[in-house]
């Protein structure tokens, strides 16, 4: 009996062994795929191309005159009356974006490399974006009567030209810094009708990171940019038929935008 419970041991000893080898073949055969390097030339081309979509939420920031009779076009002889409150130059009138609404961006990718860890990329585009202002008093608009807000709505042709720092490539991953300047031209029709008008041309400083995935075939990179306004945007008021005060409210008037791409080069 001792003799078949060795063998009985020494074949459950080898079963083990051999399930053991086979798993160790298994997850060795595995590593290696997912040590293997995709596109381990493209970051050597001298210049490459591709396409971007991403999705945008664009914000303003405001400066208000302390009081809104500081405005030097605030105009004492003709008071205006907003919900039956007349609006005196000691009057505090405040605005804000209410929350911000997605957008969306499409354009193409045109990268130079300049060295092993630096690469100057133009990203010209097109971007589509919404605007809701919110007043401390009410909302007094012709052209969409009863509305809690003002809605400004944008469609951009943006021209960045931005400088990417690289890290070492880690496997089939890469992470990156980015900035540099854009300027942009809101081609959305404007008239002397819109109670907060807006000048067309403006240019900005961009910042932010990304994350370089290399895959078989392309390479994928998702990215977070912060664009910050240098110009005041704030055109003149709108005309007479239109309250002035939403206007006169500010000084000055910058645009940001906040963008979530993907660009597949």
């Amino acid at each position: 009996m001792w003799f078949l419970s060795v063998v009985d041991n020494c074949f459950i000893v080898k079963r083990i062994f051999y399930i053991l080898i086979f798993l160790l073949v298994g997850f060795s055969s595995v590593a290696q795929r997912l040590l293997l390097k995709n596109l381990t030339t493209f970051d050597e081309k001298r210049i490459h191309f591709g396409f971007t979509l991403g999705i945008n939420a664009v914000d303003f920031n405001f400066d208000h005159y302390n009081y809104i009779g500081n405005n030097p076009k605030f105009d004492l002889e003709k008071l205006e009356v907003i919900a039956g409150e007349t609006i005196t130059p000691d009057r505090k009138i405040r605005a804000d974006v209410s929350s911000l609404v997605p957008g969306f961006t499409v354009g193409i990718v045109t990268n130079l490399r300049l060295a092993e860890s630096f690469d100057l990329r133009f990203l010209p585009g097109m971007s589509f974006s919404e605007r809701r202002i919110v007043y401390n008093i009410p909302i007094e608009d012709i052209n969409n009567p009863g509305s809690d807000f003002y809605s400004i709505k944008s469609t951009f042709l943006d021209f960045p030209l931005l400088l990417k720092y690289k890290s070492r490539k880690m496997n089939n991953q890469r992470p990156y810094l980015i900035s540099g300047v854009a300027y942009r031209i809101d081609i959305s029709k404007t008239g002397q009708e819109d109670l907060v008008r807006l000048k067309p041309f403006s240019a900005s400083v961009e910042a932010g990171m990304g994350w370089d995935t290399y895959l078989q075939f392309f390479r994928l990179s998702t990215e977070l940019k912060f664009s910050f306004g240098l110009d005041n945007v704030l055109d003149n008021g709108p005309k007479a038929t239109q309250p002035q005060v939403y206007t006169n409210a500010f000084s000055k008037l910058s645009s940001n935008m906040f963008v979530l791409s993907f660009h597949f080069e």
